[in-house]
């Protein structure tokens, strides 16, 4: 009885482990596998700037685009929201609280990756993971062009920089967007003594709402500022720069490591071959006067 108990305990022992082993996989390393068998790599997105245009095109579909034809997959690109796009993705309904998140319940998940202009923000990176970075951004204030406000002079510290920008918000209206990397309560705004207003509408409809006076100033990040720039001249105005510089990144469930470690091998190899940056020539001419480092590495 002895012998008996010993050798089906290390059966038991061994049908254990191999469990184990195949969960594991299952839940963390077959992911392009599935994909793979559904034979479609799904991209979540929002029309913002020109990452996602909403006509079909913009650098991030672009790109996406050809990763799904690196994996030989076909590409379908899926419309979501900036207050869904996480439960998409992930298939748990999260609201920021600080750099922390709460989990609200589970929802449907019905893509396999975001690329939007997807900032890397501390409670994003609790649920999701982040491809390497893939584009410089910070948040500047815009103002109307006839607004008192008045542009800063870059001092060389970026610090000195927001704080002469924060000096002249006191009792300034300025529309900032809850739970993005526009909400005004990362930047501190309130204690500023801005009037903040919440805007409800598409973050690519920021600018046309400053032009109208519905605000006199609004957050923006690098690249809507400078396409609204090039968009409507003469109508806005940049003040100055209100974080340091952040980044962004397409984001991926944290059971996707397999997917996220193929796109960053597929990222690299389009930034040998100077791919990268005929896309980033394409959507974002002017980014390389404001980024040259970034750039320069890539």
């Amino acid at each position: 009885m002895k012998i008996i108990y010993k050798s089906f305990s290390k059966t038991w022992i061994y049908a254990i482990a191999i469990i184990i082993l195949i969960s594991l996989e299952s839940a963390f390393g077959s992911n392009i596998e599935k994909i793979k068998q559904r034979g479609v790599l799904r991209h979540l997105g929002i029309p913002y700037a020109n990452f996602v245009t909403g006509a079909g095109d913009g650098m991030d579909v672009e790109l996406v685009q050809l990763f799904a034809q690196y994996l030989k997959l076909e590409y379908r690109y899926i419309e979501t929201s900036w207050e869904d796009v996480v439960g998409d993705l992930c298939g748990q309904k999260v609201r920021p609280k600080g750099e922390d998140v709460e989990i609200l319940g589970t929802v449907p998940i019905k893509g396999d990756m975001i690329a939007s202009g997807f900032s890397i923000l501390p409670w994003r990176q609790k649920v999701l993971d982040y491809s390497i970075p893939t584009f410089p951004s910070q948040i500047w204030l815009i103002a109307q062009a006839d607004s008192s406000l008045k542009p800063i002079k870059p001092s060389g510290n970026i610090d000195q920089d927001i704080s002469a920008v924060k000096t002249m918000l006191k009792g300034k209206n300025v529309i900032g967007v809850a739970d993005t990397c526009l909400d005004p309560s990362l930047l501190g705004l309130e204690a500023a003594g801005a009037k903040i207003i919440f805007f409800t509408k598409k973050i690519n409809e920021i600018a046309p709402a400053v032009i109208n006076g519905e605000s006199e100033a609004a957050l923006l990040e690098v690249p809507d500022a400078l396409i609204a720039l090039e968009k409507w001249p003469g109508k806005i105005k940049v003040i100055g720069p209100l974080s340091q510089t952040q980044y962004m990144g397409y984001a991926f469930a944290k059971t996707s490591d397999d997917l996220c470690e193929a796109f960053n091998c597929f990222l690299e190899k389009c930034r040998k071959d100077g791919f990268y940056l005929q896309l980033v020539k394409k959507y974002y001419p002017t980014v390389f006067t404001y980024y040259p480092d970034f750039f320069e590495k890539q």
